[in-house]
């Protein structure tokens, strides 16, 4: 029996292998190719700081980004395209540009750059998985990189302010969803009744946004109202996640939930008196300069009253 090849990924939460969404589409296209893959999930440390995730470790080599990674298995043989046609190859082309192009721009600015779900549920999450004091920084400086990305590749004119450019990437990501919707119809998979690489692709950028609890969440709301793209995640996990033990039960993803959201209330609370200290600090009077004037006039008022005969 072959060696299973190890994936390094994030790890799952919200009823997921993995969060993220290059990860879970290596992980679904291995499920449906039947590709055995070891998974090694990773933390946010020095060592995987400047790494591509996921990566694919050979023995020789180390394969990044899902397209890199999905050609490699299907040289291994793992070819779940084989029975498309010309035509179907070129759709599922075109439609994975569409998700780079349309969708990926509002999933970044959901997660990492929208203030309440950065807050509330992308920053938790990361920091927690990232050791002290990385776990200050890197979650900030991603956000940072992913305002930046939007504003570099969707902040060309006539759209000049980040307002413009948020109302735009939504709106093509709305349209994006509706196109998958009405391609999808009333199929089980994109291309009948068999999974292809491009329901790997779909899946991977859809589950995040279709199962995390999002406090700001106009994009997961769209999705919502597109009940066969909701339906298609929801299949995709029970059929190749939670039977082999890589979902998590609603009831346990309940608690987790939870327990996430009082830490994060937590951890603002304390942030609140903290801020509060400092600010009555810096309005308090220099109460240790008032207590040295009253110790040197007692010190005085004891040396008279010692010189004064009796």
């Amino acid at each position: 029996m072959a060696t299973p090849m190890e994936l390094s990924c994030w790890g799952g939460d919200w009823g997921l292998p993995s969060i993220h969404t290059e990860s879970l589409i290596v992980m679904a296209y291995a499920k449906f190719s039947g590709a055995e893959l070891k998974i090694q999930t990773i933390d946010w440390t020095w060592k995987t700081l400047t790494g591509t995730v996921p990566a694919l470790n050979l023995e020789d080599a180390i394969v990044t980004k899902p397209v890199h990674i999905v050609n490699y298995l299907r040289k291994q043989k793992y070819n779940v395209d084989y029975d498309l046609t010309a035509k179907q190859g070129a759709d599922t082309l075109a439609y994975i540009a569409l998700l780079e192009e349309k969708l990926h721009p509002a999933l970044l600015h959901t997660f990492w750059v929208d203030a309440e779900n950065y807050s509330n549920v992308t920053r938790p999450w990361f920091a927690s998985r990232t050791p002290f004091p990385l776990n200050f920084y890197l979650p900030c400086r991603q956000s940072s990189a992913a305002l930046n990305r939007i504003l570099l590749t969707k902040g060309e004119p006539p759209l000049h302010s980040i307002t413009e450019v948020e109302a735009k990437i939504y709106s093509d990501a709305k349209e994006c969803l509706n196109l998958l919707s009405h391609r999808l119809g009333t199929s089980q998979y994109f291309f009948g009744n068999k999974p292809t690489s491009l329901d790997a692709f779909v899946f991977g950028f859809l589950a995040p946004l279709h199962k995390a609890h999002l406090p700001s969440g106009q994009l997961q709301q769209h999705l919502k109202q597109l009940p066969s793209l909701a339906h298609f995640c929801d299949n995709i996990i029970s059929t190749y996640f939670i039977q082999n033990g890589l979902g998590s039960s609603p009831a346990g993803q309940d608690t987790v939930d939870a327990n996430l959201q009082k830490l994060t209330q937590l951890v603002n609370k304390e942030s609140n008196l903290i801020e509060k200290m400092d600010d009555n600090l810096r309005s308090s009077p220099q109460h240790r300069v008032r207590r040295s004037t009253n110790s040197n006039t007692s010190l005085v008022a004891e040396e008279s009253s010692s010189s004064t005969p009796a």
